[in-house]
């Protein structure tokens, strides 16, 4: 039973990710939940069997403690903490392989919050991963790329959990811009050569980023991800399976 988190920065594509899994699980015939955790969220690409906001919406914690959007985004983070346990044992009498859960829209409010550790260890950390998608039009740039690269560091060092990295949306990059990325992210000394190019100081600031992550062994291959192509998809289960399932497929019910 994994517990795929998606993680990343606004419209990076985490709930178009979720629901193309869902998708591609569904085809399978895997038994899958989903479980959303934004409750700031309008319309989201798949129906989430637990949803947040069954309890309680962004727009509701404003009206009731008087906040702006960024305060109830804050109070909701953590509001959601003390709703675990309910979706904890509604997710326990659901019979799945994959519970695919979508965390807000913003990466602090989940990456940073103290109510986060507790979400991931109540419904169980042994079988959790991380799935960190990197915005496709910040990963153009070398700079982007390579603070993307740290940030997604900081969240794997936050939670300790298994992880995989994954280039959201890739399908709106063009061939060379894909291209671009991938050689960054594969090719030993490509990024290097490009953040060497760059003669200012934030060229400098990324190249050392980008030194750091290298030496810590953060720096991991990207999986392209397409919800209109299903690219990907199959790559994350195969990761999954490996850590989870000693490499085993799942079998269709």
């Amino acid at each position: 039973m994994v517990k795929l988190y998606a993680v990343g920065t606004a419209g990076s594509g985490k709930s178009t990710f979720i629901g193309a899994f869902a998708a591609w699980m569904e085809e399978q015939g895997f038994r899958y939940s989903i479980i959303n955790l934004d409750p700031g969220a309008d319309d989201l690409p798949y129906e989430a069997d637990i949803d947040i906001r069954r309890w309680f919406t962004l727009p509701e914690i404003m009206k009731e403690y008087g906040l702006g959007p960024n305060g109830a985004q804050v109070v909701g983070a953590d509001m959601v903490a003390l709703k675990i346990d309910e979706m904890k044992e509604e997710l326990e009498r659901t019979s799945y392989d994959y519970a695919l859960i979508d965390t807000p829209g913003q990466l602090e409010l989940f990456a940073f919050r103290e109510s986060s550790e507790q979400i991931i260890r109540r419904l169980g950390n042994e079988d959790a991963m991380l799935a960190f998608l990197f915005d496709p039009l910040l990963s153009r740039e070398a700079s982007g790329f390579a603070s993307l690269l740290m940030l997604s560091a900081t969240v794997h060092f936050r939670f300790h959990l298994p992880f995989v990295s994954l280039l959201g949306k890739s399908d709106i990059l063009s061939t060379e811009e894909k291209d671009r990325i991938m050689k960054w992210s594969t090719v030993e000394g490509s990024l290097y050569d490009t953040l060497m190019e760059q003669e200012d100081m934030k060229g400098h600031f990324s190249f050392e980023i980008f030194k750091a992550m290298e030496n810590l062994g953060t720096y991991k291959k990207l999986i392209p991800l397409s919800s209109m192509t299903g690219e990907g998809i199959t790559d994350v289960y195969s990761i999954a399976q490996g850590i989870f399932g000693a490499g085993e497929d799942l079998s269709a019910d």
